[in-house]
């Protein structure tokens, strides 16, 4: 099926005009939150708060156009560690430090290992049950996921490595043992009724800004790219593990960012250095890129790309409330096409509008118009 300007019809994600998955808080949930912290609200209670704001925005969503909705992450503090904690072995973790962005250091924590890790009776296959028993005819539920690489990623972190290899001794094993866990959580999720799934993974983002960051200060040398080409093998290996062997009508894409912490980032650098084996290698169907500003480099390294799978390029900030001007937008997608065809690509935010509880710097009206600009070129671009 084709529009009117000749484009296929989206009908499964990801679709001509999206959004990554997070949503601003509502004030009604971050004082529910407060109100567990000080010890005067119980887990049920929050729970009855978050249903209300997730079927909320859901409405939202749809009144929107969006024809593959989330829950805007409202169940999360993080959007990654919420959950690891929820996988079996894994355990909340309190550090010194937080993740340090360009401007601001984020809470301190984590996630250590505690036992073998596995995937059995997730959270998440409850939290998308929510979601699908009340959305619309016709509206897909995608359920957002932090990749596997990034809970190995995680693990191995210096505060966390001693505790990783007691239970696994090396990182095979461990990978071994990731991929299971995932792939456990991958089937309980499709059984339930999910058909399409989002990896999210900041670390191709950061391996591509640690060897930015090198060549930039001369300190690039064999020994530091054979760590870069050590961790591209390790991370594409425990996503692609994880993600075999699934039904042929699950949909798994990725989302690859560069950190997005209250407005603010983590890494700077091109695709250039990652996009053998990202692009290439890993057996997903599309990817949502972070391309909102000069960070993440070029459209170059797109040509990498394999022939079956979408891009869907990340050029509307979810950073700032500020509009980007359309014309710039549609002449960026056309550059993009040089390496992609234009059939293959599709638009959306950079990011999520809330990573973190705490949420972008813009305000709730700021997050609708980004979707609003998003969806109207897409309808200009591709008749969508």
């Amino acid at each position: 099926m084709t529009t009117q300007t000749g484009f296929s019809k989206r009908t499964v994600s990801p679709f001509r005009y999206d959004v990554v998955g997070s949503f601003l808080r509502p004030q009604a949930l971050k004082v529910a939150r407060a109100q567990v912290a000080a010890g005067t609200l119980d887990a049920a209670g929050l729970k009855a708060v978050e249903d209300r704001e997730i079927i909320k925005l859901i409405q939202a969503q749809e009144a929107a156009g969006l024809k593959a909705v989330t829950d805007g992450e409202f169940r999360r503090s993080w959007w990654h560690l919420d959950f690891f904690w929820g996988l079996q072995g894994i355990a909340k973790k309190q550090l010194t430090q937080g993740y340090v962005f360009n401007a601001e250091e984020t809470r301190a924590e984590s996630a250590t290992v505690t036992g073998k890790i596995s995937g059995e009776n997730h959270p998440f296959v409850a939290h998308f049950k929510f979601v699908k028993a009340h959305v619309k005819a016709g509206v897909q539920v995608k359920q957002t996921l932090p990749a596997p690489a990034q809970c190995l990623a995680e693990l191995q972190r210096p505060e966390n490595i001693a505790a990783l290899r007691q239970v696994y001794a090396t990182d095979a094993a461990a990978v071994k043992a990731l991929a299971a866990a995932y792939h456990q959580v991958l089937e309980d999720l499709y059984a339930a009724g999910a058909r399409t799934i989002q990896l999210d993974d900041c670390t191709w983002g950061m391996l591509a800004g640690n060897h930015t960051k090198g060549a930039e200060t001369g300190a690039v040398s064999a020994r530091n790219d054979a760590v870069l080409d050590q961790n591209k093998q390790l991370y594409l290996t425990v996503n692609n593990e994880a993600i075999k062997d699934l039904p042929a009508d699950l949909t798994i894409n990725t989302h690859i960012c560069r950190g997005n912490y209250h407005s603010t980032w983590a890494s700077a650098g091109g695709y250039d250095s990652v996009a053998d084996p990202l692009f290439n290698r890993e057996n997903v169907s599309a990817y949502y890129l972070e391309y909102d500003s000069d960070r993440a480099g070029g459209f170059e390294p797109l040509k990498l790309v394999s022939d079956d799978k979408l891009v869907v390029l990340g050029l509307i900030t979810s950073k700032s409330g500020e509009l980007e001007d359309r014309q710039t937008i549609i002449d960026r997608i056309h550059e993009a096409a040089k390496y992609v065809p234009l059939d293959r690509l599709c638009l959306s935010t950079q990011c999520g509008f809330a990573s973190t509880e705490e949420g972008n710097v813009l305000t709730p009206a700021q997050q609708w118009a980004k979707i609003e600009l998003v969806k109207s070129i897409a309808t200009e671009v591709w008749g969508a």
